[in-house]
């Protein structure tokens, strides 16, 4: 029998977010970092009731329980799968309705870019920061470790992972380059206008 949850492909070859992101970098980051997730969760449900959900469900269900160790390889699972989705070495620009939301709550999107980077070098150790539709507003929010927005309410449109696997090999310590170089290189707004709806 198939294990549940299975390692989703990347949506890019791994040489196609290079000099930002190495291949290298991916090598490490989802060949090991994100397959453990997923290999860990796999070993933690089997024969438990959280087998036969979806990965949101998983989230949210442990999430209420308490339960740290599914919860947590879970959600990163989601996370990462969500983050290389918000990549893209063609991700456009803002646009439409999402432009005017950009320039509307964020001050544009020089200063989001500005925001977003300082969002993510400000988070305490690992985690990740996140561009949220909420309550009818964007918003930039930051979530230590493997917390995710699914259980605190609003949509996530774009994320920025920024524990220390995501970067060392291309940046070392300095976290604040690799986030300047991302954010204004490799999101992927195609990506976020569809998560706005």
């Amino acid at each position: 029998m198939a294990a549940p949850f299975q390692l989703p492909a990347l949506p890019f070859a791994d040489t196609d977010l290079a000099p930002v992101i190495s291949a290298e970098t991916l090598s490490f980051h989802y060949a090991k970092h994100h397959k453990a997730y997923v290999d860990n969760l796999n070993k933690l449900v089997e024969g438990t009731r959280f087998a036969d959900l979806s990965l949101e469900e998983v989230i949210e269900e442990s999430a209420k329980d308490g339960n740290a160790g599914v919860f947590n390889n879970a959600a990163q699972i989601w996370n990462h799968t969500f983050y290389w989705n918000s990549l893209s070495a063609d991700g456009g620009v803002p646009s439409g309705k999402l432009a005017e939301m950009i320039d509307r709550d964020l001050g544009g999107l020089k200063q989001f870019q500005k925001d977003f980077a300082v969002a993510g070098n400000t988070q305490f150790g690992s985690g990740w920061a996140w561009l949220l539709h909420k309550d009818g507003k964007l918003s930039i929010e930051k979530t230590a470790n493997a917390e995710t927005p699914l259980t605190g309410g609003g949509t996530p449109l774009l994320t920025i992972d920024v524990w220390e696997h995501a970067y060392y090999i291309d940046y070392q310590n300095r976290r604040p380059a690799y986030t300047e170089a991302v954010v204004t290189n490799l999101l992927n707004w195609h990506f976020a206008a569809e998560n706005l709806g």
